[in-house]
């Protein structure tokens, strides 16, 4: 990915579509910003069953997807931000999240929100280094 102050933006069928006027990511400097992700299957564009658990890890499958199409990979996440609609599942996604992040853990943020695109529980963005 070339780096040019003209933000780049990134686009793959790996993961689920835009569902507004946004890009899934977006390349700026030695940076990629991607946009929130729903626990949507990309292939269906529907939420994937079972619980907080697996939605986690759909949000989370759908970052690496962006990631890995913009060159990179969430081993060079330098900061995410986790929204849920209940406080209380926060250590269910904290076990998932510990999956994908283990040797040097992003900063992170996370907070419990009124409500979500599509009525989602769950919702997780990231910047990541190029």
């Amino acid at each position: 990915m070339p780096n040019s102050n003209s933000p780049v933006p990134i686009t793959t069928n790996q993961a689920p579509a835009a569902i507004g006027p946004y890009s899934q990511g977006v390349v700026a400097g030695n940076l990629l910003f991607i946009s929130g992700q729903l626990p949507l299957n990309p292939a269906t564009g529907d939420f994937v069953g079972g619980g907080i658990e697996e939605r986690a890890h759909q949000c989370l499958k759908n970052i690496k997807a962006i990631a890995e199409a913009a060159g990179t990979g969430l081993d060079r996440a330098v900061k995410l931000t986790v929204f849920m609609t209940n406080m209380n599942d926060f250590t269910r996604i904290n076990i998932v999240y510990a999956q994908y992040f283990n040797a040097t853990l992003p900063a992170r943020s996370a907070v419990q929100v009124a409500a979500l695109p599509k009525n989602a529980d769950i919702e997780i963005e990231a910047i990541l280094n190029l």
